[in-house]
C-alpha cells in the first residue's frame, strides 16, 4: 500500500472535507471494519457540497460523517487553494469502492451493497466477484424508491447485521445516500460507504469519463453529454455557483462554517 496521508478535514462552504489519500481511507475503513465501530464514509463531488450550502440540516448530516473524501477534482482544488494542503490526487469514490473491495477480500471482511434495482446488483456483484474471487458479499437489497416506515427501517438493520457484513457499500445517488449513512450507519456498527454511480459504472451499465477529462476535471463535462436532460441543471448552474462561493470564502466576504449547521428534526428514511 502506498504512502498513508491524513491532513485532517478542512472546510469547503461549511462541510468538512477530509484531506487524505486512497490508502488513508481504505486503512481508515478497514480499522472500522475489523473492530465493528460505525464509520460512516462520502465521496464528495461538487454536487454533493452544494447539497450541503443548500439544506443546513442536510450539511449537518454531512459533517456528521467520519469521512467525506474529495470525489470532484474541484473539491480537492478548493482544499488545495483555500487551505494550503497540496493534496496531489482526489479520491474518487469509484476506484475507492474497488480498493475497499480489495482490502475487504484480502482481510476477508465481508460486505453488503445497498440500493439501485435488483438487475443491477446482480450484475455488480457478478463483476465484483470476477475482479475479486476471494471478496464475500454476503447480502444485497434493492432499492424501495421511496421512503421506508420505520418497520422497514428495523427490517433493513436487521436483514444487513444477521449477514455477517462488516462493511456496507450504499448506491442510491446524492444526496439520498448520504442521509442514508448518517442515519443507518451507528444502528449498523459498521462502515457504511456511499458510492454513487460506481454502481453503475462497476456493472456495466454507465460509461465512465476518459482519464484525461477525469484528471483536469472534465468529467462532468463527459457525463452531461451522456444524460443531458437530467445533469444540465446539476452542472451548468451549480458549477459556476460553487466557483464563485469557493471565491468568497478565499476572499473572507462570505464563509460558511460547520458549525453553523442544523440538526435534523426528523429521519427521512430512503430506502
Amino acid at each position: 500500500m502506498s504512502e498513508t496521508i491524513d491532513l485532517g478535514k478542512f472546510n469547503i462552504l461549511g462541510t468538512r472535507i477530509s484531506a487524505v489519500n486512497y490508502s488513508a481511507a481504505v486503512q481508515q475503513i478497514a480499522d472500522a471494519a475489523s473492530a465493528g465501530r460505525p464509520f460512516g464514509v462520502s465521496a464528495l463531488a461538487v454536487h454533493g457540497v452544494m447539497e450541503g450550502v443548500a439544506d443546513d440540516q442536510h450539511r449537518y448530516r454531512l459533517n456528521a460523517l467520519d469521512l467525506v473524501v474529495p470525489d470532484g477534482q474541484p473539491v480537492r482544488w478548493a482544499l488545495n487553494w483555500l487551505h494550503g494542503v497540496y493534496l496531489q490526487d482526489r479520491v474518487y469514490g469509484p476506484e475507492l469502492m474497488l480498493r475497499v473491495c480489495a482490502e475487504a477480500a484480502s482481510k476477508e471482511l465481508p460486505i453488503f451493497l445497498f440500493g439501485g434495482k435488483q438487475e443491477l446488483l446482480d450484475q455488480l456483484s457478478e463483476k465484483l466477484i470476477q475482479k475479486f474471487p476471494s471478496l464475500q458479499i454476503v447480502g444485497m437489497q434493492a432499492s424501495k424508491f421511496r421512503q421506508l416506515s420505520t418497520s422497514e427501517r428495523d427490517e433493513t438493520i436487521a436483514a444487513i447485521r444477521s449477514s455477517g457484513a462488516k462493511i456496507t457499500l450504499v448506491g442510491l445517488g446524492c444526496p439520498r445516500q448520504e442521509v442514508w449513512a448518517y442515519e443507518f450507519c451507528h444502528s449498523l456498527s459498521m462502515p457504511v460507504l456511499a458510492v454513487g454511480a460506481a454502481f453503475n459504472f462497476h456493472a456495466g451499465l454507465l460509461e465512465q469519463a476518459p482519464p484525461l477529462l477525469q484528471k483536469y476535471g472534465l468529467e462532468w463535462l463527459f457525463r452531461l453529454t451522456k444524460e443531458p436532460f437530467r445533469l444540465w441543471k446539476r452542472y451548468l448552474i451549480l458549477n459556476p455557483k460553487y466557483l464563485m462561493l469557493a471565491f468568497l470564502q478565499w476572499t473572507g466576504l462570505r464563509v460558511k462554517y460547520p458549525e453553523d449547521a442544523v440538526k435534523p428534526t426528523r429521519e427521512i428514511l430512503y430506502g
